[in-house]
């Protein structure tokens, strides 16, 4: 199983598409969309700037477009191609495929996470009051897209090649624009954001945010990650076992 862990994380990091999709793409739209906006001005309904916002919305992104594009594509295609079938010939249990799927996608999360902190510093001046909330930053984005890689381990399982691109870009954009990762909720209709609390992107942005501000994630944000954490990898691995008596 080890092997197959290095196999994918190696494999990951040699994709310069998928690389830049996760690491440059973000950091790209963060100058786009937070470039030319006022850092002194407040998010509606908010104690953080536009650029405060946005750094952690654009982190989160990069690391939901690492795991949950990543994740679903490639496992969908191996399913298709026979090499899942394949693995299943040898002693690696299954548990160890999904695995080694989730650890590979959730390697490549820390550049995303790091370059758009390190433009937002550089480019934007960003400033946290504490060196302490860039490491806890940097934790909770990191740990919160794990939800996420079991989402795009659930959709590769369900989704056929042809299939799986337009459900997770349907799923992929509804989640980052409902949840608050493109523009604040705050701007949304009220039965809008109603809808949008409890979807698990704004959960997700909702960790960064709180420890921006200098606080701890709120216990509300937290249990939806975890409860829908066990939704998905539940769904994962049902998927899988149906996958696998169907093989």
């Amino acid at each position: 199983m080890i092997t197959l862990i290095k196999l994918e994380i190696t494999r990951a990091l040699r994709n310069k598409k998928f690389m830049f999709f996760t690491v440059i793409y973000p950091s790209a739209l963060f100058l786009v969309i937070a470039g030319t906006s006022d850092t002194t001005s407040l998010v509606p309904h908010t104690h953080l700037t536009m650029p405060l916002y946005y750094m952690v919305a654009m982190a989160s992104f990069g690391s939901l477009t690492a795991v949950l594009m990543g994740n679903s594509e490639r496992i969908a295609k191996e399913r298709e191609s026979g090499w899942v079938r394949q693995l299943r010939l040898t002693a690696l249990p299954g548990r160890g495929y999904v695995v080694a799927k989730i650890a590979s996608a959730a390697v490549a999360t820390l550049p995303a996470i790091v370059v758009v902190f390190v433009v937002a510093a550089a480019v934007k001046d960003v400033r946290l009051d504490a060196a302490w909330q860039w490491l806890a930053l940097t934790g909770a984005i990191w740990a919160g897209s794990l939800v996420f890689a079991a989402l795009g381990v659930a959709i590769g399982y369900l989704a056929s090649g042809d299939a799986v691109r337009p459900l997770t870009m349907i799923i992929y954009f509804g989640l980052s624009i409902l949840g608050g990762l493109w523009s604040p909720t705050t701007s949304y209709p009220q039965w809008l954001q109603n809808i949008s609390d409890y979807l698990p992107t704004h959960a997700y942005a909702a960790l960064g945010q709180a420890i921006e501000l200098g606080g701890a994630p709120h216990t509300k944000d937290i249990a939806l990650l975890v409860g829908y954490l066990v939704l998905f990898a539940g769904a994962a691995a049902w998927l899988y076992r149906k996958d696998t008596r169907k093989a």
